[in-house]
């Protein structure tokens, strides 16, 4: 009985501060400061957009999987609808550079892909799942550096559709 009351207990303390720390990343808060380089060769961070530009930073869990791949399509299909507005955006995951500039040609991703293989903003931002990729959510940050939506039920398929959507209600300025 005391075996499976520890393995409950050590379970318990490997779970609950993944849980804890998705939850601990609210609206109104300040975005975690990040430098990661992307798909197209350059390293982007958030505070060279500060002051400049809205930021939309979309975690996925893992490039070449199914609902990843649809939603990459779909942001870059239909990534006008995005440019639309006065905002960066960016697809990001724990996967090693390479693969996301494999995976960025492979979807005609016409927008950087982050990665993050230290995974050190994705606990950050709350989204490593102990299985040691990110889980899907997408934080919409202001010009100022602040989270004002953080969506965590993404419809890969209307992904573009949707980040446009929640832009327009932001308010965030039309280019």
């Amino acid at each position: 009985m005391k075996l499976y009351r520890s393995l409950f207990l050590l379970m318990l303390g490997l779970v609950l501060p993944a849980t804890l720390s998705a939850a601990e990343l609210q609206v109104g808060d300040p975005a975690p400061a990040f430098s990661l380089e992307g798909s197209d060769g350059k390293t982007y961070r958030l505070a060279d957009f500060k002051g400049k530009q809205a930021v939309v930073l979309a975690w996925f869990p893992r490039a070449f999987t199914s609902g990843c791949t649809v939603e990459c399509k779909s942001l870059a299909e239909n990534g006008h609808l995005i440019r639309a507005f006065d905002v960066s955006y960016f697809m990001a995951s724990v996967d090693p550079l390479a693969k996301n500039k494999a995976f960025a040609e492979d979807t005609g991703a016409d927008f950087p892909l982050l990665s993050d293989p230290d995974k050190s903003v994705a606990r950050a931002y709350g989204v490593l799942a102990p299985a040691g990729y990110a889980r899907r959510h997408t934080f919409y940050i202001d010009r100022e550096g602040t989270i004002v939506r953080i969506d965590s039920s993404i419809e890969p398929a209307t992904a573009a559709q949707d980040m446009a959507a929640a832009l327009a209600e932001l308010g965030v300025a039309r280019r």
